[in-house]
């Protein structure tokens, strides 16, 4: 059944050739959209959707995020508030309780998170493994994703787990835990940080995962200058995350290659970090993602509203290129053509906001704006 989306006051394509309109209109056919344009010209469709002069944009492409888990971290985002630092140790009070965890219990919060994420405007969603870090947990991680998220990648190398020694760790990820999960997952992911995995060790996962025809995505950068950005150019990485901690090589490196800086803004305010450098990677011309992070430990949120707003006010971003790094960027950072555009052919993700224009993300911080959201044609909000 065709849909016509009507009375758009503004409409955000993120196409070239059609650009942001005005007194626009859309109509959806099944799960992709079948045509845009001014509202005058609009074809005829089963049904009629009158917008009444909202704005509307492509749903939000949550890029990176971290929902496959049990448990909770309250106390350690409590401490960190006190003055205690960030590290990347909390992490295994996160895998201990996602041990224990029933499948029912990690699909269930898994849903009520992407739910959530769905009703604010996020239509298209990554998730990661790497609340496990056993063979068996990490494949049943992947495989229960796979039944929620739009992309999964593979995590094993988050953290080097308690007791273990981290050499006979990484065999064990490039080996038995990679053949587990590869035929559950699209992407495979390292944390290369202090603390985490150095650069040798994240090399040996992301080729290892290449070899198996998985894409790659790196964590580098989060809490210091460090191989992570290099790392992921060399090795064709379709993006480096966090992106906190650049140097001028690293800049210019992410602007010469197709490699996506993905910024977490809310994590780095949940972790009292410095917010990461985007007007530098936009100058210099690095393709820029934003993307919420979502996880119970150092930035536990699914608005992606809040990451644009934070982009805009904070980090110098205009709200056109906060928005377009919050839907293509994220999209461009999957590899990925057919989401964060509205365009003929593109699937019918739609995102009307309880606004006439786009600039009320940033300029009414903190206020819930999203007015009715379609994914893949289907209304799931408003």
């Amino acid at each position: 059944m065709a849909v016509l989306i009507t009375g758009i006051g503004e409409l955000t394509t993120n196409d070239p050739a059609l650009g942001r309109l005005t007194d626009a209109a859309l109509v959806l056919d099944g799960s992709s959209v079948a045509w845009a344009g001014p509202a005058a010209s609009a074809p005829a469709a089963d049904e009629r959707v009158d917008v009444e002069g909202r704005a509307v944009l492509p749903g939000w492409v949550d890029s990176h995020t971290h929902l496959v888990f049990a448990g909770d971290r309250t106390a350690e985002f409590e401490a960190r508030m006190a003055g205690k630092p960030y590290t990347a140790g909390g992490i295994a009070i996160t895998v201990g309780a996602t041990r224990e965890a029933s499948d029912e219990q990690l699909a269930a919060n898994l849903r009520r998170h992407v739910d959530e994420a769905a009703r604010q405007g996020t239509t298209c969603l990554e998730t990661k493994t790497g609340y496990g870090l056993t063979v068996a947990d990490e494949a049943r991680s992947a495989r229960i994703a796979g039944e929620v998220a739009d992309e999964v990648t593979f995590l094993g190398a988050h953290l080097v787990p308690p007791g273990a020694d981290a050499e006979s760790y990484v065999d064990l990820v490039c080996g038995e835990m990679l053949d587990a999960v590869a035929e559950s997952v699209r992407w495979a992911d390292v944390f290369c940080e202090t603390g985490a995995f150095d650069e040798a060790q994240s090399a040996r996962v992301l080729k290892a995962a290449a070899e198996r025809g998985l894409g790659l995505r790196v964590h580098g950068n989060q809490l210091g200058e460090g191989p992570g950005v290099r790392l992921a150019v060399e090795l064709g990485a379709a993006s480096v995350d966090h992106c906190t901690y650049l140097s001028d090589a690293d800049v210019e490196a992410l602007a010469a290659s197709e490699t996506v800086a993905t910024l977490l803004p809310a994590c780095d305010l949940s972790t009292r970090q410095p917010l990461p450098p985007a007007r530098r990677l936009l100058d210099a011309g690095a393709t820029v993602a934003l993307a919420s992070n979502a996880n119970p430990g150092s930035s536990y949120t699914t608005s992606m509203a809040f990451c644009v707003a934070t982009a805009v006010l904070q980090m110098r971003m205009t709200i056109e290129e906060a928005v377009w790094a919050a839907t293509a960027g994220g999209a461009k950072a999957l590899r990925r053509e057919d989401v964060g555009v509205l365009r003929p052919g593109s699937r019918a993700d739609v995102h009307v906001l309880d606004a006439p224009s786009v600039t009320h993300l940033a300029y009414r911080p903190g206020v819930p704006l999203t007015g009715a959201v379609w994914r893949a044609g289907v209304r799931v909000a408003g």
